[in-house]
């Protein structure tokens, strides 16, 4: 009876009164001042009031019903996919919405209706997967700019797939310390393919040469990342690299040379399907027949096995204490004769060369630093 009795004030209310009324309404719900009987009929009053024709009156039933966590769910789903001002009332904060309801908002929403899922605080995962899914770069943006939304590091993978080529998604992407490391190697990738796109520079130095900059930087930064990343983390990597055919001869002498052992170990296993106890032993005491078996195995040629062998012995004398300029000295002194004839293992060791020269320009900066610090 006070339901219809509602419903025909309501047919013929002004606007502010029926605004009122939904409030006082929507609040006293939430109040827990009903009823059993008096419940039912708010909660089909205010239903019926969902499909009144004027926005005031539904952001009314919003406001009063968004900060409870005993509003109607079917309610505050409807509000939720209203138009812009209604929705961002209840999308915002309203306990009432699961991650479940927010993820089937994202999905079936505009634009707008992700946004609002992205910057709602403390955004669960599988919302925050959902946008990553289907957001565009602008949402993605959002979503990482939320401090209080819990995101993956699969998520973290996927917006790095999807949108590495925007500046914006790089920069809050790689601020993350949980980022995956192939996720961080997939954005170093677009940051070289944009530097080697810009006509400035292409003009500055030529297409030639920043065909061969950006790979000489893009091998130092895998090395980087190698080296800095957990154990467990170092297999997705090798992986990510061997997919993406980055797994080269040069790649893994840098490796060896600069110490990253762990992550050369990972990528030689990758590539001759053995166990990595097994592989770790032949490099760690191995005889010479035994180390170039594997790499053979692993598909590094013939003309430069030679070197990659070398390599590891020279790493051994290194980790007893010779330091890593002897893997760099002693493979350049080894091999002298062969630098400069254009070949295989000429190109390898002026890689080597490049590589050496590089870790004491680093070093050398590093030093400088450490003196002013003192100073």
């Amino acid at each position: 009876m006070i339901v219809q009795v509602f419903l025909r004030w309501a047919e013929t209310a002004r606007t502010g009164d029926r605004a009122r009324a939904a409030s006082a309404l929507a609040k006293a719900f939430v109040g827990s001042s009903l009823g059993p009987d008096e419940h039912r009929a708010a909660i089909m009053a205010m239903t019926y009031l969902l499909d009144d024709p004027s926005p005031k009156v539904r952001l009314s039933l919003a406001e009063a019903l968004a900060s409870s966590d005993v509003a109607p769910r079917p309610i505050i789903m409807s509000l939720a996919e209203d138009q812009p001002e209604i929705a961002c009332t209840v999308i915002a904060c309203s306990p009432v919405l699961r991650d479940a309801d927010l993820v089937e908002l994202a999905g079936r929403g505009d634009s707008f209706t992700r946004s609002l899922v992205a910057t709602r605080p403390g955004l669960g995962c599988s919302a925050a997967a959902a946008v990553a899914e289907v957001g565009d770069g602008a949402e993605i943006v959002l979503l990482l700019e939320n401090d209080t939304a819990s995101i993956s590091r699969i998520t973290l993978r996927r917006m790095a797939q999807r949108f590495g080529h925007l500046a914006d998604v790089r920069h809050l992407l790689l601020e993350r310390g949980n980022l995956p490391a192939d996720a961080r190697h997939m954005l170093v990738a677009h940051v070289a393919a944009a530097l080697a796109g810009s006509d400035l520079v292409t003009r500055t130095i030529g297409a030639k040469r920043i065909d061969v900059m950006t790979r000489e930087a893009g091998d130092e930064a895998i090395v980087a990342i190698a080296g800095s990343i957990f154990q467990d983390e170092i297999p997705l990597l090798v992986e990510h690299l061997k997919t993406s055919g980055r797994l080269t001869p040069a790649l893994l002498i840098h490796a060896l040379c600069s110490g990253k052992v762990d992550f050369f170990a990972s990528a030689i296993v990758s590539l001759v399907h053995l166990e990595e106890r097994r592989v770790r032993a032949i490099l760690a005491t191995g005889r010479v027949h035994a180390v170039r078996a594997l790499f053979e195995a692993a598909g590094i040629g013939r003309d430069i096995v030679a070197v990659f062998v070398e390599a590891v012995f020279l790493w051994r004398r290194a980790a007893a204490g010779g330091g890593l300029d002897t893997c760099y000295f002693g493979l350049l002194e080894q091999f002298e004769g062969l630098r400069g004839d254009g070949g295989a293992v000429g190109q390898l060791l002026d890689m080597v060369d490049l590589l050496h020269r590089g870790e004491l320009r680093r070093s050398a900066r590093s030093y400088a630093a450490d003196v002013s610090l003192v100073a």
